[in-house]
């Protein structure tokens, strides 16, 4: 089965379910296929590509993930979930046709217009429940996305807030992904990591992984580190060493929230992730509320002062110790 291809095509599987020696496979709709080892596995595992459409490298390597599975030319160790997340955006090309759907997780989707991404988000929601509904197996989640823009560090993670500790084997798997950067978040939020971090209490992480290009435009080789690591996780397999320098650890200090139209995001449009902001720097301000760089040197993050009032307009982070992760 070519998941990736039966999904741009809009088409149904002539097979909906099958097996081979090693696993069995069931197709639960567009862009959804559950793989299941024949022996015992001792984690369940969702992977998600796909959210925005328009950030197709992690989409292909999932594909292939598959493919490699199917034929018995990988070998898996895990209960898998594969999502392809927003099949409508993927065949037009776009990041979402009517809103951001990576806003929408934890029930948000209805304080969105009711479209096809808000009906997906909440299908997805409930796959996502059913699939780690009463599993005793170790839980995780990995969501991959490109980013719009530009990075001074440009491979990273972003953990959700959650109450309890995160996953030692997750941080290992990050660290052999050879990420440069993990961000901690420190309020809910309606991205699908989060979603399955607080519902399900999945090890879950939001992976940005390069810049968004179109189909077939990809070099996967820069991908490769995450690619490994993904492998290694599925298949049960030693993961690799870390050869890069050490992932530096952030965490976000604020949002910045756009509240009306007349908002001014004070940075040039072409400002990439990770840039230092000295301190006093006029970030963005609005009616009756600006904000100014507290510290020595705050980062920014995903600054994008197009979105809808209401929603995210960026995130200034500061840089913390790794053991602000325990």
């Amino acid at each position: 089965m070519d998941l990736l291809a039966l999904t741009l095509a809009g088409q149904v599987p002539a097979n909906q379910q099958g097996e081979n020696a090693q696993l069995r496979w069931r197709w639960l709709g567009e862009g959804l296929l559950e793989i299941t080892p024949q022996q015992g596995y001792q984690r369940a595992v969702v992977l998600s590509a796909g959210i925005h459409g328009n950030e197709t490298a992690p989409i292909e390597l999932l594909n292939q993930l598959v493919v490699d599975l199917l034929a018995g030319s990988r070998r898996l160790a895990v209960r898998l979930l594969v999502i392809l997340g927003n099949p409508a955006a993927m065949r037009a090309g776009k990041r979402y046709l009517h809103s951001d759907m990576n806003r929408m997780f934890g029930g948000r989707h209805r304080d969105f217009p009711a479209s096809g991404e808000t009906a997906r988000a909440l299908q997805l929601e409930q796959r996502v429940v059913e699939f780690f509904e009463q599993e005793s197996a170790a839980r995780a989640h990995y969501d991959l996305h490109t980013a719009i823009r530009e990075s001074c560090l440009p491979r990273f993670g972003i953990l959700p807030f959650q109450q309890r500790p995160y996953d030692p084997s997750q941080l290992a798997l990050l660290d052999a992904a050879e990420l440069d950067a993990l961000v901690i978040h420190r309020a809910p939020g309606g991205t699908f990591s989060h979603f399955s971090s607080e519902q399900a209490t999945a090890a879950s992480c939001t992976l940005e992984l390069g810049k968004a290009r179109p189909f077939g435009d990809n070099d996967l080789q820069q991908f490769s580190a995450i690619n490994r690591a993904l492998q290694s996780l599925v298949s049960g397999e030693a993961l690799p060493a870390r050869s890069g320098a050490a992932m530096r650890i952030f965490q976000v200090e604020k949002s910045l929230i756009k509240r009306s139209e007349d908002f001014r995001l004070h940075l040039a449009d072409d400002t990439a992730n990770f840039t230092v902001l000295p301190q006093g720097t006029l970030v963005c301000e609005q009616a009756g509320e600006q904000y100014r760089v507290q510290h020595a040197q705050q980062w920014i993050l995903f600054p994008n002062p197009q979105v809808a009032v209401g929603l995210r307009a960026g995130m200034l982070l500061s840089e913390v110790p790794r053991d602000c992760l325990f």
